[in-house]
């Protein structure tokens, strides 16, 4: 094998592992941060009026709702989640499409 096809090789199965990762992180995360109201599996929460987030369409500003809050909203989610990043939110929604 040349070290051209090498060095391709070996560059997408570190971005490959680094997807798995991220996914990883955002179940990690979504248990820690949000399952104890939104559900295991996103389903919701009545009884706590915590809505489900499993197959919403809201998904692409989650991570802005995460890390920056809404005014209008109830806590915890009129302001953001104390220690999440952005990159942490993001990885979070990802997680959270994979709930449909």
């Amino acid at each position: 094998m040349n070290s051209k096809m090498l060095i391709a090789l070996t560059a997408l199965v570190l971005s490959l592992c680094t997807v798995t990762w991220a996914a990883e992180d955002g179940q990690a995360l979504y248990k820690a941060k949000c399952a104890s109201c939104h559900g295991a599996n996103g389903e919701g929460k009545p009884s706590m009026k915590a809505p489900p987030i499993k197959g919403s369409s809201l998904t692409s500003k989650l991570p802005d709702h995460i890390t920056k809050g809404d005014s209008k909203m109830k806590p915890p989610h009129n302001k953001g989640i104390p220690g999440v990043t952005e990159e942490q939110a993001k990885a979070i929604a990802e997680y959270v499409k994979t709930l449909n």
